[in-house]
Formats: C-alpha cells, sequence, structure tokens
C-alpha cells in the first residue's frame, strides 16, 4: 500500500487500512551516518530512508549494509592473526 502518513505516495509495506503498523507508527528520520547515501528520501518532516523505516538501527552493529556511500569490506580488520607454519612454508617456497 501507499503511504498515508509521513511518504505520501511511495509503496510501503507497514502500510495497512488501519494506518501505519510499524513500531511507533511511522518512518523515523535517518541518523548522521546515513549522509551521502543514495536512498535518502528528503520531505518537508525531514530526512527519511527509502529502504528502511529505522535506518539506526541499521548502524547499530557497524555498517548499514544498505549504504550506497560505503564501500563493501569498508570495516577490516588489520591486525590478522598469520598462521606462522603457512608462514614459514610461504617464506621457504619464495626462497628458491
Amino acid at each position: 500500500m501507499d503511504c498515508s502518513t509521513i511518504k505520501p505516495g511511495t509503496s510501503c509495506v507497514f502500510m495497512t487500512k488501519n494506518g501505519c503498523n510499524f513500531n511507533g507508527g511511522s518512518c523515523y528520520t535517518i541518523v548522521e551516518a546515513c549522509n551521502g547515501c543514495d536512498r535518502i528520501m528528503e520531505l518537508p518532516t525531514g530526512k527519511y530512508c527509502t529502504s528502511t523505516p529505522d535506518p539506526s538501527i541499521k548502524w547499530a552493529r557497524g555498517v548499514c549494509n544498505l549504504a550506497t556511500h560505503m564501500k563493501a569490506g569498508a570495516v577490516v580488520d588489520e591486525t590478522q592473526k598469520i598462521n606462522p607454519l603457512k608462514a614459514s612454508k610461504r617464506a621457504a617456497a619464495g626462497a628458491r
């Protein structure tokens, strides 16, 4: 159904004949980390995500999987453990 509360004219899976049945009765505005994303819709009531009704949940555990302004694998752990056995074999193979 089309939204009739905050984003009129856009389709929404949470919209029913009785109104919005999302937690709180309407979508939430974007968080600061969303700035620069292509999925932002600007309305007179604020900026909203076109893909998710509550963007703060998507950013709660790291990078949002729907963010278009973030590269895949942007959060990389730089301190990876190196297996000493494999490292010695690689070094021996390169020394020939």
